[in-house]
C-alpha cells in the first residue's frame, strides 16, 4: 500500500523559483515475517531550519501512528505482541538513525550529537519510577536544562544517577536549613537610609548609567568595525574580493578547494553541543566569543518532538551499536548486511568508514603485486581519508559514552572492544600499531579489576594485545581466562568456544610454534578437558577424543539451528570444528564441516542471520588461503554463490576481486559486477 498519506507545505516564496515544496511520502510494507515496516522518501528538502522543523517532526510524528492495512495488522498478529514490539521498535531506531544522519549532513552537527545523546539518556538510563509520558518528559528537561553532564561527556552519570545525587543534595539541603531555623539568634538590625542620601545616590547612578551606555554603544560600534575588518580578511586570504561586484562568479577552483578545508575544518570542530551561557562579562561588556557558541547551544525544545521510550533490549542495544557507528567507533559486526540499516546507512554515506576501508586496502593490495604501474598508486589519496583531521575529542566522547552504557548492557564483548579501541584511537591513529605498548591496557585492567569473572572481556582485551605484538602478554590473558572458566556459572561457561577461537585465530595469525600452540588450544575446546597452558603438541589420543568431541557437540547444535537458534557461541564452535579438522585431515575436511553446517540452515533464513554471514566469510577466508591446491571452480562457484545470499557484503566483493585478478580478465570481472549491481 503506497502513498498512505503525502503532505505539501509552501514555505516561502522565491523570487526566480516561485513556491517551494516539501513533499515527503510514506509506504507501507508487508514484511518477511509480517512485520511492519515503514520507509520515508523525501523529495524535495531544503536545508533551513524551518524546513527541517517540518519535514523530520512530520516524519516521526507518523511513525508513531502509522495505520494498518488489514493484511499487514492480520499477520502482525501472528506474531506474539514482545516479538512485534520488537521489530517496530527497531525500525523506530532505523528511521531515528536517518534523522541524526540528515541533520549531520545538512550542517547540523550539533543538533545530531544532541538527538543522540538525549535519546540515550531517555530511553536506556530513564528513572526507575512510575511516570506517565508527561511527566517523564518534564522530568527529563529539568535534567536538559541542567549543568549536568550528558552522556559522552566528562563526568556523566547517567539520567537516573544524576536524579538520585540531586535529590540527595536537595535532602541535605533541607537539613541545613531546618537546623539553622531551630538554632535562631540574633541577626541584626540595619539602618535606612534618609532621604537626602536616597535622592543623591538615585541622580549618581542615573548619570553614571548614561555614561556606561554611551560606552556601551561605542564599543558595539568598533566591535562591529573590527569583526567587518576580520571577515574581508579572511575572504581576501581565501582569494575573494570583497570589492567585486555581488554578481562576480569566483572561477579559481582553488578557492573553492580552500573554503571546502576551511568549512570541513570548523564541522570537525564544532559538532559538539555547548551549554548556554551570558553573552556579556561581569562588567556588562559583550563576549563575541560566547554570543558566537549561542548557535551551538541545543535546547530542549529543539529534541523534545524526537525523543521516544524503547521497552525492547534488542531495540535499545541496536540504538547504542549504531550510535557508536555514526561517530566512527571501530565495532564488529552485528547486523546483516542484507539488513535494512546496512542499506540505508551505505546509500547515505559521504565517507567510507574504516570497517569497509580494509576490504578496498586488500584490493589495493592485490592490484599492486599484479599490475607494475600501480605501485605509486594510493588508495587513501583516491578516498580523501589522507587529509583526516585528528579525532581525538570524538573518540573520547565515544569512549566515555561506551562505558556509561555498558551499565546498563553488562558483559557485552561487542560494546567492551568498542570502549577498548575508542581507547586506542583517542591517543593514536586508526590502524596504527607501531607502538609496542598497548593503549589500551589501563582502562582493559580497570574494568577487569571492577569484574574479575569476565572472561569474554579477557579475550576482547588479550586480542587488542595481539594486534600490537604483545603476543606473550596476550597468552597469559588467554591462559588465565581459560583456566577460570571452569568454575564460573553455567551461564558464563557457555561462552568459552568464542574464547578458544580468539586464542587460535591470534596464535595462527602469529609466526614460529603457532600453528602446535592452536592445535593444542583447539583440542582441549573439542575434547571437554580442563585447559591448562600449552607445553608441546598433543598427542594422537588428544586428537582423537577432540575429533569426536567436537562431532558430539556439533550434533547437540544441529538442533538448535534447526529451531533458528542460531549465537555466538555455537558459529565460534562451528569454526573452531573447521580449523582444527584444517589443521590436522587437511583444509578439504575442515571446508566439508563448514558445507554440513550450512545444510541444516534453510537459505531464506541464512540470508538474514549476520551470524552466518560471518560463517561464510569465514568459510571463504579457508578458500583463500588454499587457493592454490582448490580448484579455481570451488573457490568461484563458493563466492559467487554468497554474493547471491549476501550482494551488498564488502568482504565478498573484495573476494571477488582478488580472484578474478588472478583468474580472469578485467572485462569479465566488471560484468559480473554489474550483474550483482543490477540485481
Amino acid at each position: 500500500m503506497k502513498s498512505i498519506f503525502h503532505y505539501g507545505k509552501p514555505l516561502e516564496k522565491d523570487q526566480e523559483i516561485g513556491y517551494r515544496y516539501i513533499i515527503s511520502s510514506c509506504e507501507l510494507k508487508n514484511g518477511r515475517e509480517g512485520v511492519l515496516e515503514a520507509s520515508f522518501t523525501t523529495l524535495f528538502v531544503i536545508p533551513k531550519s524551518d524546513t527541517r522543523a517540518v519535514v523530520h517532526h512530520n516524519m516521526f510524528m507518523s511513525s508513531e501512528d502509522l495505520p494498518m492495512s488489514p493484511n499487514v495488522h492480520q499477520s502482525a498478529e501472528k506474531l506474539s505482541p514482545d516479538a512485534a514490539t520488537v521489530q517496530i521498535e527497531l525500525g523506530l531506531v532505523d528511521i531515528f538513525l536517518s534523522l541524526c544522519r540528515f541533520e549531520w549532513q545538512a550542517g547540523y552537527l550539533e543538533l545530531s550529537t544532541a538527538l543522540f545523546q538525549a535519546e540515550i539518556e531517555f530511553s536506556l538510563f530513564s528513572p526507575s519510577l512510575l511516570l506517565t509520558e508527561q511527566s517523564k518528559r518534564r522530568l527529563f528537561e529539568h535534567f536538559w536544562n541542567s549543568d549536568g553532564a550528558r552522556v559522552g561527556e566528562d563526568g556523566a552519570l547517567g539520567w537516573s544517577t544524576w536524579l538520585e545525587k540531586e535529590e540527595e543534595n536537595r535532602q541535605k539541603i533541607v537539613k541545613e536549613v531546618s537546623s539553622d531555623d531551630e538554632k535562631g539568634g540574633w541577626t541584626g538590625w540595619l539602618e535606612p537610609l534618609s532621604k537626602d542620601k536616597d535622592s543623591s545616590v538615585n541622580l549618581g547612578d542615573a548619570a553614571n548609567n548614561g555614561l556606561a551606555d554611551e560606552e556601551l554603544q561605542e564599543e558595539f560600534e568598533n566591535e562591529d568595525i573590527e569583526q567587518e575588518d576580520e571577515t574581508e580578511a579572511l575572504l581576501k586570504k581565501l582569494g575573494i574580493d570583497v570589492e567585486a561586484e555581488a554578481s562576480c562568479e569566483v572561477k579559481d577552483t582553488s578557492t573553492w578547494t580552500r573554503w571546502s578545508e576551511e568549512e570541513s575544518s570548523r564541522d570537525c570542530d564544532q559538532w559538539m553541543p555547548v551549554r548556554g551561557k551570558s553573552g556579556y562579562h561581569s562588567d556588562g561588556t559583550p563576549d563575541r566569543e560566547v554570543d558566537e557558541q549561542l548557535l551551538r547551544v541545543i535546547l530542549y525544545e529543539d529534541v523534545s518532538e524526537y525523543l521516544f521510550s524503547l521497552s525492547s533490549g534488542e531495540a535499545r542495544l541496536s540504538l547504542v551499536y549504531q550510535f557508536i557507528d555514526f561517530f566512527g567507533g571501530k565495532i564488529s559486526q552485528y547486523i546483516c548486511t542484507n539488513s535494512s540499516s546496512w542499506t540505508d546507512k551505505i546509500l547515505s554515506l559521504e565517507a567510507l568508514p574504516n570497517s569497509m576501508l580494509q576490504p578496498l586496502r586488500w584490493v589495493q593490495d592485490a592490484l599492486t603485486k599484479t599490475e607494475s604501474g600501480l605501485n605509486s598508486f594510493s588508495l587513501e589519496v583516491l578516498l580523501g581519508s589522507s587529509n583526516e583531521i585528528p579525532r581525538t575529542d570524538k573518540m573520547k566522547f565515544l569512549r566515555n559514552a561506551t562505558l556509561l552504557c555498558l551499565n546498563v548492557f553488562p558483559r557485552n564483548y561487542i560494546l567492551e572492544e568498542a570502549a577498548l579501541v575508542a581507547e586506542e584511537l583517542s591517543v593514536t591513529k586508526m590502524n596504527s600499531c607501531s607502538s609496542s605498548d598497548t593503549p589500551c591496557r589501563t582502562l582493559a585492567k580497570g574494568l577487569l579489576k571492577s569484574d574479575r569473572q569476565d572472561v569474554l572481556l579477557c579475550g576482547v582485551y588479550a586480542r587488542r594485545e595481539a594486534v600490537y605484538g604483545n603476543i606473550d602478554h596476550a597468552r597469559r590473558v588467554f591462559d588465565m581466562a581459560l583456566s577460570l572458566i571452569e568454575g564460573l556459572p553455567v551461564e558464563l561457561r557457555s561462552s568459552a568456544p568464542l574464547l578458544y577461537l580468539w586464542y587460535a585465530e591470534a596464535e595462527l595469525a602469529n609466526s614460529g610454534d603457532s600453528s602446535f600452540r592452536a592445535l593444542h588450544i583447539l583440542s582441549c575446546l573439542g575434547s571437554g578437558a580442563t585447559y591448562s597452558p600449552f607445553k608441546g603438541q598433543p598427542s594422537s589420543l588428544q586428537l582423537l577424543k577432540a575429533r569426536q568431541g567436537f562431532k558430539d557437540k556439533i550434533r547437540m547444535i544441529r538442533s538448535a539451528w534447526a529451531r533458528g537458534l542460531v549465537d555466538d557461541p555455537s558459529i565460534a564452535l562451528i569454526c573452531s570444528a573447521a580449523s582444527f579438522e584444517e589443521l590436522t585431515s587437511g583444509w578439504a575436511v575442515g571446508i566439508e564441516v563448514l558445507d554440513q553446517a550450512f545444510a541444516i540452515v534453510l537459505p531464506e533464513r541464512r540470508s538474514h542471520s549476520y551470524q552466518l554471514e560471518y560463517l561464510f566469510n569465514f568459510y571463504v577466508r579457508m578458500l583463500q588461503r588454499h587457493q592454490e591446491q582448490s580448484s579455481l571452480s570451488k573457490v568461484w562457484e563458493s563466492i559467487s554463490r554468497g554474493l547471491q545470499i549476501y550482494p551488498f557484503s564488502p568482504e565478498l566483493f573484495g573476494a571477488l576481486v582478488e580472484i578474478g585478478l588472478i583468474y580472469t580478465t578485467s572485462n569479465k570481472l566488471r560484468l559480473m559486477f554489474d550483474n550483482f549491481c543490477h540485481k
